[in-house]
């Protein structure tokens, strides 16, 4: 594989053009972007892959959804269904996707859309009858048809896109100067004592402007996984045999977290979808075991026949510093977004 992407480079340079150039259009206004009079934060990443942006989007409905009526928008990839959908009670993962749904079960006081044409999405949901006053955008940072005032690029602290190329050579989307279009940079899965020399280090590597803000944050397990019908202690199902399960994009931290040598991990593609010879390979392969997958695997398995076996496991995001500066940002942004008066909503 590694020396496939070195063959591939030439493609590499024309994907670069092609990306820079397209951006290029849309900085000098020839392609048209739209801004909206609402506030639109925009979350993504450079690179292909997990950054960990379910947990970020998660972390802003926290921060903002007590004060405010929030609604995420994504694409939804891989669902089955097209055009803009709002979620309902009819809706599953099949129809919205994996991480939509998850955002639906967890924040029932908000409101999941999707939608590949975000422009649309978002006309879509402030015509709605209760409109809300922010729109969090999920993997919508190269979606340069909306102009979202606020941008948060995430890229993995084993990853950085500063170390990275441009596809098919590398992982990355677009070119590492398009990270200059974010207010706030996070660097993401930090170990929890990363030293003030490395968190240095990597502020010049990725050469933050003086008009963006860096911030690092790691991942918290919970201490119990669950499901519908009760939850368990991790140190107690550690010393059990099992069954993990992820179809994640980078499932190693997972494994790591709960498996003992008894254990057999068994990894799927990043947002598949299991089919009924996957759920019965699986049956086979846990051997009446627990099985033990991510909260975003969890979503998609739960009705199956796995449900009286199955189990996820929850996680955070944690800031390992100046989390009170990174919430009054954001919160700042909020408040005095133009033409936004909350009180006529």
């Amino acid at each position: 594989m590694n020396l496939l992407r070195k063959i591939l480079f030439p493609f590499a340079i024309l994907y670069g053009f092609i990306t820079s150039f397209r951006n290029f259009l849309f900085d000098k206004g020839v392609l048209k972007s739209t801004s909206f009079d609402i506030p639109v934060i925009a979350v993504g990443n450079l690179s292909v892959g997990g950054t960990g942006k379910t947990p970020q989007i998660e972390y802003l409905i926290r921060l903002l959804s007590d004060q405010y009526k929030i609604a995420t928008l994504s694409r939804g990839y891989k669902r089955q269904s097209k055009g803009f959908v709002l979620a309902s009670a009819t809706s599953n993962a099949l129809i919205l996707g994996d991480e939509p749904f998850q955002f639906y079960q967890k924040f029932p006081n908000i409101q999941v859309a999707v939608d590949a044409d975000r422009t649309n999405g978002i006309i879509q949901l402030i015509s709605q009858q209760e409109k809300p006053q922010i729109i969090l955008l999920d993997d919508a940072y190269q979606h340069r048809k909306v102009k979202a005032g606020f941008y948060i690029l995430l890229t993995s602290y084993g990853d950085l896109y500063a170390d990275d190329c441009m596809l098919p050579t590398g992982n990355l989307r677009e070119s590492r100067s398009g990270a200059n279009r974010a207010n706030i940079i996070v660097v993401t899965k930090c170990p929890k004592d990363l030293p003030d020399e490395i968190q240095n280090d990597i502020r010049k590597k990725l050469r933050i402007n003086s008009s963006q803000q860096l911030y690092f944050t790691g991942i918290d397990y919970d201490d119990f996984i669950g499901n519908q019908e009760k939850k368990i202690a991790v140190s107690d199902i550690k010393k059990e045999p099992k069954l993990l399960l992820a179809g994640i994009a980078k499932p190693k931290p997972f494994f790591d977290y709960l498996k003992n040598k008894n254990d057999e991990c068994l990894t799927f593609p990043d947002h598949h979808h299991f089919s009924e010879a996957d759920i019965e390979s699986i049956l086979i392969k846990a051997q009446g075991k627990k099985i033990v997958t991510t909260e975003k695997d969890y979503v998609r398995l739960k009705d199956s026949k796995l449900a009286t076996q199955l189990y996820y496991l929850p996680i955070r995001s944690h800031f390992l510093g100046n989390k009170q500066n990174f919430d009054a940002t954001v919160l700042e942004y909020v408040k005095r977004s133009a033409n936004l008066n909350f009180e006529n909503l």
